[in-house]
């Protein structure tokens, strides 16, 4: 499991990448506790327990509970994700030692190297086998920042198997893996993963120091040494410098090799337009907003899974649209989540990290054997609490599944130490009776995972075929081919079935929505629009799109009733008055719409779609001052409208309710004083006749 689910990807966009991932550590787990169970099935014997476990049953009991009150949907999916989390750290408590540790080591090292391989295609070759959503190279994560993630925290037992190993030619290819990866890793240009190599590599070498005698590298000669130290250097380097497909542009410049990527990217943390303009600015938004939902949801939290459905509510008052759909902060995440339930488990996992990593470090006589894998998987996890400060790798499966290895490893040393306090290791008797109402919950549950991946499978490849169908629509056949209507009624159909399997896919639902809605088909763009608010209720985006539908399918009483709960999220925001000055005029109710739209622009309180609504109602009504102010104002507040605001103007003025054709000629003049020089033979053709000719 820990080697297939990095190493395989789906070749296109038909299945999500981390839902193939999430399925495949989901099967793997159960399927090994289905072999656990069946070989105890004959006999009594003593299982291990620890008090980590208590951890994930702890919060999978806090989302089930909070199925009845919060997002149910969100919240099972986060009980499910707890049981099988808490269910690989008991396997591994109950299967890790000296001779079975190695075996997952280089499975772990085996998938960090396949996912690097093809990260490395993707940016030296541009191969495309699979989809890339921010850039490439996300490998088979389909993100860069979700496989450099992975493969930070995977780079501990990496470098464990490369110092355990003997002296030989192996230990040099090894040596060149391993800086592979590494230059895999700098590929990304991730920098809160860069960051944790540089921390994490330091550590390592202290770690080896410390315990210089675990490792088989203290028997290598001099010659050795030196032969795998330039092995890794010269992978690092040679191989980090080698010009990529991928070419990343920075405020510092052009970035063409994975050397010149990674020092770039660490490099604009000191750079204040991070933190005006960059992504470090949209986190820092996100990180507000959690931080408001804490402090109103201080005990409880807002749910299991429910901060993407809650945080809209806290965005900033002119944000329509979620930002994301993660706050990019595991930590926050969990407090804002789970209330004190979550800062209670965070706090006793930080504090059980602290106590192993110093007693650890105090470990003497035979007791030290324990000290190199207890030390990988410390690293391992140190890894993972710098990402997860900056990104949300607890909800993907790799690195999901590496905090509960990494976990169960050190519960299992703590076993094997002897560690037999309340909270540390205990046993637990099991009895052959247990076998078969054991193996029966396992068949049910992984009965259950295949079907939910089946589901899953079904609403990605039915959504994701719907869209490209719209696009094929949009781009591609014109309104009258006859094979139009065929294709779009198979696009509403796979709509229908996915929502049907799935009412609550926020992330590409709603997409679907807005080329609907462009095209005039505003009756199905409403009932998909429909379909995700009744999942997702605070995005007020979401309602202004259903209010505009039902506006224009002439159903004003929704249409009043959806405004009503875009100004229950949105009260004072600008987007708001505009849907009500909006409504208003396609109501008939012309006057008050106008008398509303002077009020705002008389306060300074407008913004380009106000502008732009202004325009179309003063035409609509023949109230030409209206229309002429919200030209001026467009001019104005965006000069780079200007030419268009100008040709406005123009057309206005020479309209005959105006008939000012001195203005007129004074405004298309402007226009054309401010449209680029090949653009001005055209601007010209557009101009009126009698005019045209005074230009």
């Amino acid at each position: 499991m820990m080697f297939l689910a990095p190493a395989i990807g789906a070749p296109g966009e038909w299945m999500l990448q981390d839902t193939l991932k999430s399925a495949m550590v989901a099967l793997g787990v159960l399927c090994s506790a289905l072999m656990l169970v069946w070989s105890l099935r004959q006999r009594n014997a003593e299982l291990r327990w620890h008090g980590l476990v208590w951890l994930p049953l702890a919060l999978l009991a806090y989302a089930l509970g909070s199925m009845v009150w919060s997002h149910t949907y969100l919240a099972a999916v986060e009980a499910i994700r707890w049981f099988v989390l808490g269910l690989l750290l008991w396997l591994g408590l109950n299967t890790f030692n000296a001779d079975t540790l190695p075996k997952l080591a280089w499975g772990i090292h085996a998938g960090a190297t396949a996912a690097s391989v093809w990260a490395a295609l993707q940016f030296w070759g541009g191969l495309t086998v699979f989809p890339q959503a921010y850039g490439a190279p996300g490998s088979t994560f389909v993100n860069q920042n979700f496989f450099a993630e992975f493969a930070v925290c995977a780079l501990p037992f990496s470098l464990g198997l490369l110092f355990n190993l003997r002296a030989s030619r192996w230990a040099v290819w090894m040596a060149t893996c391993v800086g592979f990866n590494i230059v895999a890793l700098m590929m990304t240009g991730t920098r809160s993963a860069l960051l944790a190599l540089l921390l994490m590599v330091s550590v390592f070498g202290v770690v080896l120091v410390r315990f210089r005698e675990q490792f088989a590298c203290t028997h290598w000669n001099r010659t050795h040494k030196w032969l795998i130290g330039c092995a890794a250097l010269i992978s690092v380097l040679g191989l980090g410098s080698v010009p990529g497909h991928v070419q990343l542009t920075t405020p510092q410049g052009p970035a063409t090799t994975a050397l010149e990527r990674s020092f770039l990217r660490v490099s604009s943390v000191a750079s204040e337009r991070e933190y005006t303009q960059g992504t470090f600015s949209t986190r820092v938004q996100m990180w507000k907003a959690t931080a408001r939902m804490m402090i109103d949801n201080p005990w409880q939290g807002v749910g299991a899974g429910a901060w993407e459905v809650e945080v809209p509510r806290y965005q900033r008052a002119e944000t329509t649209l979620e930002t994301d759909y993660y706050p990019h902060n595991e930590a926050l995440q969990l407090l804002s989540e789970y209330g004190v339930v979550g800062g209670l488990i965070l706090a006793v996992l930080l504090a059980y990290i602290l106590h192993t990593a110093g007693s650890t470090w105090r470990l003497v006589g035979e007791a030290r054997q324990e000290a190199p894998n207890r030390m990988i998987a410390l690293l391992s996890l140190t890894s993972l609490l710098v990402v997860s400060c900056a990104g949300f790798p607890l909800h993907l499966a790799m690195t999901g599944a590496l905090l509960a290895v990494c976990l169960a490893m050190l519960a299992s040393s703590d076993a094997r130490l002897g560690n037999q306090t309340a909270f540390f290791a205990s046993r637990i008797a099991w009895r052959a009776a247990y076998a078969q109402p054991a193996l029966l919950i396992s068949l049910v549950s992984l009965t259950t995972a295949a079907f939910i991946t089946v589901q899953a499978a079904q609403v990605e490849y039915k959504l994701i075929h719907a869209i490209h169908i719209s696009n094929g629509l949009v781009q591609g056949l014109p309104s009258d081919a006859p094979g139009r209507t065929a294709r779009k009624t198979e696009m509403l159909d796979n709509i229908r079935e996915a929502v049907a399997i799935n009412p609550h896919y926020r992330k590409v639902t709603a997409e679907l929505a807005e080329p609907l809605a462009a095209s005039g088909d505003w009756a199905n763009a409403t009932w998909i629009l429909e379909s995700v608010v009744a999942s997702r209720p605070h995005v007020a985006a979401l309602w202004i799109g259903l209010a505009t539908g039902y506006s224009q399918l002439g159903q004003h009483d929704r249409a009043q009733a959806a405004l009503e709960q875009v100004r229950r999220l949105k009260p004072d925001a600008t987007p708001t008055h505009t849907l009500e000055v909006m409504l208003l005029s396609r109501a008939g109710h012309l006057d008050q719409a106008i008398e509303k739209l002077n009020r705002y622009f008389d306060n300074d309180a407008f913004d380009y779609d106000m502008v732009q609504a202004a325009y179309a109602v003063g035409y609509q009504a023949k109230n030409w001052a209206l229309a002429i102010r919200s030209q001026e104002l467009r001019i104005a507040t965006w000069p780079v409208h200007a030419p268009d605001g100008y040709f406005r103007l123009g057309q206005i003025y020479s309209n005959p309710a105006v008939h000012d054709n001195a203005k007129a000629l004074a405004a298309f003049k402007a226009g054309l004083n401010q449209v680029p020089p090949d653009q001005r033979g055209n601007y010209r053709r557009q101009v009126p006749q009698p005019f045209r000719d005074h230009m």
